[in-house]
């Protein structure tokens, strides 16, 4: 097994040889567009790790981790549109570039293409693959919808809002770690268990996420800091807060996210303020530190090798202590 950096040379390798210049123009020069944005690539290079856990060369499992790249800047693309954001990894959105209609469209495209690299592995593999994809693609969507759900909800709980993260970001970081597995033909205990590590993984991901949209540096963080506060959302951070509030706190909390002032700075400042002084700041990251290492137990179950589990061990904890 490989070295963290060795990974994201080969997907980064593949994605540049990646050719969508295709007609007609206005439906794959924004696919093109997203893809070579980068990002973190974090899906795709686990998958490709997940492979090499299990004894096989990682570029076998270059189509499916393609496949999964594919599909989630089509999520992103969409979820774009949805929350009416103007930056993805410090550039425009798809729709802010073009214009919505050709987001959607242009989305719809990646959906068919993420399909179409499973059609590069044989018949037992394309089928346990294409299955897992589509439970997966399904459960993002689901997750999604409870997203937009709690943006008008005021009684979301703590384990539905785990419940919308789970299914709408981390069934992903589960799947793309099974998908290494399942290329890489192991036991179906080892698969489960690799899923299990990454979905653990998948909802630390999502709360860190949360963290550094209210706090994160705009400098690095590579979205617009603050956007979840702007879309009154509930997330972890504000929900913690609800639970921690004195009366006053909680009432003014209450009112500014039931604000769309044209100004959002001071609305933003404020809900910070709030955020930190109920403690609801420290109860996030207390809560991303339990569910990676939840994910690290699991992955103490499985029969690999020592310095296999430290490497996914390393990047767990990259992942805890990420800026951007």
């Amino acid at each position: 097994m490989h070295a963290l950096s060795h990974y994201q040379e080969v997907i980064s390798d593949y994605f540049t040889e990646l050719h969508l210049s295709k007609e007609p123009k206005n439906l794959y020069q924004p696919i093109e567009y997203i893809l070579t944005l980068g990002g973190k690539r974090m899906r795709p290079i686990l998958t490709l790790m997940a492979t090499e856990v299990f004894d096989v060369d990682c570029k076998k499992a270059l189509a499916a981790a393609t496949a999964i790249e594919v599909f989630h800047n089509f999520s992103l693309v969409h979820d774009d549109i949805m929350d009416d954001a103007p930056l993805r990894r410090g550039h425009e959105t798809v729709h802010e570039k073009w214009d919505i209609n050709t987001g959607i469209l242009s989305g719809d495209a990646m959906l068919i293409l993420a399909y179409q690299h499973f059609e590069e592995y044989e018949p037992a593999i394309f089928r346990d693959l294409a299955k897992l994809f589509s439970k997966t693609a399904l459960e993002v969507c689901e997750g999604q919808q409870y997203d937009v759900d709690f943006e008008t909800r005021e009684d979301v709980t703590i384990p539905e809002y785990l419940k919308m993260i789970e299914y709408k970001t981390a069934v992903l970081v589960g799947a793309a770690m099974k998908m290494g597995a399942i290329v890489a033909e192991t036991s179906c205990e080892n698969a489960n268990l690799i899923y299990e590590f990454g979905l653990n993984l998948g909802i630390a991901f999502q709360l860190q996420d949360d963290y550094l949209d209210a706090f994160g540096d705009p400098k690095t963080f590579g979205k617009q800091v603050g956007g979840d506060i702007i879309e009154n959302k509930k997330t972890y951070l504000y929900l913690k807060a609800i639970e921690f509030a004195t009366a006053e706190e909680k009432g003014q909390l209450l009112h500014l996210f039931s604000i769309q002032p044209n100004d959002n700075t001071d609305k933003i400042n404020s809900v910070k303020e709030i955020f930190n002084q109920t403690g609801a700041s420290e109860a996030t990251q207390v809560a991303i530190e339990e569910y990676t290492f939840k994910a690290f137990d699991t992955l103490e179950q499985m029969n690999i090798d020592t310095s296999k589990k430290e490497i996914l061990h390393l990047f767990g904890k990259k992942l805890m202590d990420r800026k951007v």
